[in-house]
């Protein structure tokens, strides 16, 4: 049917005074991730046609410098449910995508994107540094029948691996 992709935000920047855990930024390290991913998934061919991210700040920006970066012609919406967001939430957020749709970036949170992850896939426990990525390709009809163990990892990659290939 399709892929998600699955990316936690780039790292943030917890000396910034005052802010809250929402209005965090990122650092200088997590927008040189985002890039790189941006990057990373134009030159493999596989850039997404929907990229969803959380309303946080540095999931944001992180979706954005990627997106930017990708030179990706893909819509970019900021979901506000994503910040916090339980697996089920995640799930339900994608079963509402057109199945025109055949490859989608989500950028959100720990613990969230390892937990839905495994679950797509039915088990294991994958590690999600920062601006970390993994591919999940879905065996189903629909987005709207997204569902748990419907998937397989294909690949997940963290943005140090994706430096040393530069």
């Amino acid at each position: 049917m399709g892929s998600i992709y699955v990316m936690r935000h780039g790292k943030s920047d917890w000396s910034s005074p005052g802010a809250s855990d929402h209005e965090r930024p990122l650092k200088k390290r997590g927008r040189d991730a985002a890039r790189r991913v941006g990057r990373f998934l134009t030159r493999i061919g596989e850039a997404p046609q929907l990229v969803i991210v959380s309303s946080a700040v540095r999931a944001r920006t992180t979706g954005e410098i990627a997106y930017e970066a990708g030179g990706w012609e893909a819509e970019l919406r900021v979901v506000p449910e994503l910040y916090e967001a339980s697996t089920g939430a995640v799930a339900e957020i994608i079963r509402n995508v057109s199945d025109e749709v055949e490859r989608i970036l989500t950028v959100g949170h720990q613990p969230t994107c390892s937990i839905f992850v495994s679950e797509l896939i039915g088990g294991g426990a994958p590690a999600f540094p920062t601006a970390t990525i993994a591919r999940v390709d879905l065996h189903l009809g629909s987005w709207g029948s997204l569902r748990p163990n419907s998937g397989e990892l294909k690949w997940l990659i963290n943005p140090r691996l994706l430096e040393a290939a530069e």
